[in-house]
């Protein structure tokens, strides 16, 4: 790596001060900020041009910090769209189950590199992925190599369950913890430190408390993130409850899952009790609003959250309940959804939006220090906005047009580690067609094989 400039832009620096440099710069040194701020046309920085080895005129376009999708389930591409119209519990059972379970290890592959690529193409240069599917040994893998391959800052929450509803999906508590330290040894901190692995206990529904009672000592021993799905939907409640007369948050604090390292995802029905109980461990949530209302499992109380000082930061979720991976698309999203639904317009200004996606993404993956906003000293993961659109300029605040306007098509670069992941719109490291036809192969074969026994599958409009 090289030297870098991208310059003549407008500059959302995100970082505590939040100064806007209108024109702007941000130079790169290998993989790391070096500087940020104005951009001066009278030839006083025309040396920072000459020791560029790349330079970036970003005329027109918005210069952030990389966004940070805080939940996804990669291997769910291969899913999207099969039925908008089904509950989480029916969902599972009719569409995910059946279909990663008639998957390959190539399949997986495929699915999360198109994952991948979407996710980078539409702003985002780190992706905590929940991945739960390890019906071959070399699931896993596959979604990491993807990973790798893709140029993206991966995160992997090894999935672990012993008590899903589907029986071919379990697994015992050694293997879960084996596989873990398996991923741990061979792949975190691979790809000069791109990949990073995490504990990620599928539910509180599906693992039974003995099994969250070890995964709590194992991330704790092993200092890992922990990430689970919440009090997604009201049934989720009734389940622990009529379970181990609890809700589900006293039960990931009960078992010692709850802390500073916490991801709780979703967190949709959480009561009073439970926020503040969040806020006492300084757990995270990680707020998927296209996902809730796609499966119509209810509002989280966001506004709430933010106000009591709780760290919130953006998933898309999977593509099997989006059904893209747009990051952009769900900044308006979030807003739009808490005005509507407490029927206040001054709720989440853009601002507050972008923060979310960027600087409390960075927190709740740990990574403040290196992450999460445009300042000298941290990574160069950069993304650039294109404004110069039919259905964006004229532009008055870039941060509103970021968040009503914009979408992943409007993306034009794409920097991770001062590295050139997307240009011009398209993947630098990857044969998108390439991937794409080979995707869409071998998902007429799967159709073809789940068509005789799930109908659902052989519909085409």
């Amino acid at each position: 790596m090289s030297n870098k400039l991208i310059y003549n832009g407008t500059v959302l620096t995100m970082n505590a001060a939040n100064p806007i440099f209108k024109p702007g710069y941000v130079y790169v040194e290998h993989d790391v900020i070096k500087e940020v701020g104005e951009w001066k046309t009278d030839g006083s920085m025309d040396h920072l041009l000459a020791k560029s080895s790349y330079s970036y005129n970003a005329a027109g376009k918005v210069v952030i910090p990389g966004i940070i999708n805080g939940h996804t389930h990669l291997f769910q591409t291969f899913m999207r769209g099969v039925s908008d119209h089904s509950p989480l519990a029916q969902w599972l059972k009719e569409i995910i189950w059946p279909m990663s379970l008639a998957m390959e290890p190539e399949d997986f592959y495929l699915a999360a590199l198109i994952g991948c690529i979407e996710n980078l193409k539409s702003g985002a240069t780190y992706m905590m992925d929940h991945h739960y599917i390890h019906t071959y040994p070399e699931n896993d893998a596959s979604v990491l190599r993807a990973m790798v391959d893709s140029g993206i800052r991966g995160h992997l929450a090894r999935g672990g369950s012993d008590l899903a509803g589907e029986i071919r999906l379990r697994e015992t508590e050694e293997m879960i913890f084996d596989s873990t330290d398996r991923l741990l040894d061979e792949w975190d901190g691979a790809a000069s430190g791109r990949i990073r692995i995490a504990l990620g206990p599928l539910n509180l529904y599906g693992c039974s408390r003995g099994y969250l009672e070890k995964a709590a000592l194992f991330s704790q021993e092993r200092k890992l993130i922990s990430h689970v799905h919440v009090a997604e939907t009201s049934e989720q409640i009734d389940t622990t409850m009529a379970r181990y007369g609890l809700r589900n948050l006293e039960l990931l604090n009960e078992v010692g899952l709850l802390g500073e390292r916490t991801q709780v995802v979703h967190g949709v029905w959480l009561d009073d009790g439970e926020l503040e109980l969040i806020k006492a461990k300084q757990a995270s949530v990680i707020h998927c609003p296209v996902s809730n209302m796609y499966l119509a499992s209810g509002v989280a109380r966001v506004p709430e959250m933010l106000k009591m000082g709780i760290n919130v930061a953006l998933g898309t979720d999977g593509p099997g309940s989006n059904n893209c991976q747009d990051n952009l698309e769900v900044l308006k999203f979030t807003a739009c959804l808490h005005k509507v639904n407490e029927l206040d317009a001054t709720l989440l200004p853009p601002m507050d939006v972008l923060r979310m996606a960027t600087v409390n993404g960075a927190k709740a993956v740990g990574r403040s220090a290196d992450l999460g906003s445009l300042e000298p000293g941290k990574k160069a993961d950069i993304v650039t906005v294109d404004m110069l659109k039919a259905h964006i300029s004229p532009v008055h605040r870039a941060s509103s047009s970021l968040v009503y306007n914009a979408n992943g098509n409007d993306v034009d670069l794409v920097m991770v580690g001062g590295q050139v992941v997307v240009e011009h719109g398209r993947s630098t490291w990857i044969d998108e067609q390439e991937v794409l036809q080979r995707a869409q192969a071998r998902v007429d074969i799967l159709r073809g094989k789940l068509a005789v026994q799930y109908p659902i599958f052989a519909i085409i409009e």
